[in-house]
């Protein structure tokens, strides 16, 4: 078949259009050549790259500061007390497939805990909710939805962002733009190059936020800044896309975390999509478990939006895990077990908030001269310590002390008993 034929039959079939990308491809496609003698080898995640480097490191000091996970004060995985209760619960629970859009309990919990009880975009049906494949998963079906209804939109990016962003949106075929966020000279928000690129973005483009707890700076707009933000991305005409994989593990507050969104819905932003992750806050990593939410006009377009993320999922992988999802919802329901869950989860983001101070009076104590004040304004597990890629390679050939070259640091691998080693080293390569 031509192009356009093949193209019209797809249509008929799903009831979309096919994409330019898809189109490109049957124009370029060829016969298989009986091996892939044709693929070269992709470099290696700088992340993983990074824990194997360290695994294999003899040093009895060593520390990995590259892996976004949260560790207890003796560097072990923590296991949260009511995710060990909510998984006495369901141990009996059945093995059946979730339907497409996934536990609906679940979704139902995940759209309050983001949006807040008695949220308009809740009581007024707006909202079409989707279990989803932890965090990356979320983005990723959001991308991919966006591409296919309003395809040729660019995605304006904070520079940085979560590196993970960068392909999944480019793989799912979008046109990618930054914007400013990070002032290295103060380790801080740039936030009037930040307001000014919005302003002159294409009106419409779809912009990505993270809704709280920066990944990778810890540098997060104030409420007034977002209030700003609010404004111009209304006024300009551009869809709001959040990004939530923080709630609760950046202040201690699900509520303070959830801020930038629910400001968003009072400022009467119509339609946005929010992506959640359960993997930090929950310390669910390998449950893969997440949400995303389309926010639409009304009722009957959510009804629409829902029908076509199905026809999107089903062939991708059906349907989400059920485990997971099981587990959360069990903590979210009991009134008992979500207060202790609350707590759990300050607890965390307060273990880390602590190392942050002992990390910057480490350094004091050390004799660093350098102002370090970034690192305890920062919030969330990570931080953006202003190291240079120099600085960060002799921490890790000269004292086993494993970051990406960034300079970025996941606070929560630091403890009562690494946290004046790690300061005494990084004194040595920033004076020296």
């Amino acid at each position: 078949k031509t192009v356009a034929q093949f193209k019209a039959h797809l249509s008929r079939r799903a009831g979309q259009s096919v994409g330019p990308a898809a189109a490109a491809a049957l124009q370029r496609r060829s016969a298989w050549s009986g091996s892939f003698s044709n693929v070269e080898m992709g470099p290696e995640d700088p992340i993983l790259g990074l824990s194997a480097a360290f695994r294999k490191d003899a040093h009895p000091k060593k520390i990995n500061l590259g892996v976004g996970a949260y560790r207890d004060d003796q560097g072990k995985p923590f296991v949260l007390p009511t995710v060990k209760e909510a998984t006495k619960r369901v141990a009996d629970a059945d093995h059946e497939y979730l339907p497409i859009v996934g536990f609906d309990r679940f979704t139902a919990l995940s759209a309050e805990l983001i949006f807040g009880e008695g949220s308009p975009v809740l009581a007024d049906k707006r909202n079409v909710t989707i279990q989803s494949i932890s965090g990356t998963g979320a983005l990723r079906v959001a991308a991919d939805f966006l591409a296919r209804f309003v395809p040729d939109t660019q995605v304006l990016m904070p520079k940085p962002t979560w590196a993970n962003h960068i392909p999944l949106f480019k793989d799912a075929g979008h046109q990618l733009a930054d914007y400013r966020y990070y002032e290295p000279s103060t380790c801080g928000l740039d936030f009037e190059g930040l307001t000014a690129d919005l302003k002159a973005a294409a009106k419409g483009s779809i912009v990505l936020l993270h809704a709280c707890a920066h990944n990778p700076t810890g540098v997060d707009p104030k409420a007034d800044q977002w209030a700003e933000i609010s404004d111009i991305v209304k006024t300009q005409g551009h869809f709001p896309f959040f990004d939530c994989a923080y709630q609760g593990f950046a202040s201690g507050d699900c509520d303070a975390d959830a801020f930038a969104v629910r400001k968003f819905v009072e400022d009467g932003h119509k339609q946005m999509v929010v992506c959640q992750s359960f993997a930090k806050n929950f310390g669910l990593y390998g449950e893969r478990i997440g949400a995303v939410t389309f926010v639409a006009q009304d009722a009957d377009e959510a009804a629409r939006v829902e029908s076509q993320a199905k026809i999107l999922i089903r062939p991708a992988y059906s349907n989400p895990p059920a485990h997971g999802a099981r587990l959360v919802s069990e903590i979210l329901s009991d009134p008992q077990l979500k207060q202790q869950w609350f707590t759990e989860v300050k607890g965390m983001a307060d273990r880390i908030n602590g190392m942050r101070h002992a990390l910057v009076q480490g350094l004091k104590d050390a004799g660093s001269t350098r102002d370090w004040k970034h690192v305890t304004d920062q919030i969330g597990m990570f931080c953006f310590t202003g190291l240079t890629p120099e600085e960060c390679d002799r921490l890790r050939e000269e004292f086993s002390i494993y970051m990406t070259r960034n300079g970025r640091i996941s606070v929560a691998g630091i403890t009562s008993a690494n946290v004046q080693y790690l300061a005494e080293s990084i004194h040595k390569v920033t004076s020296n």
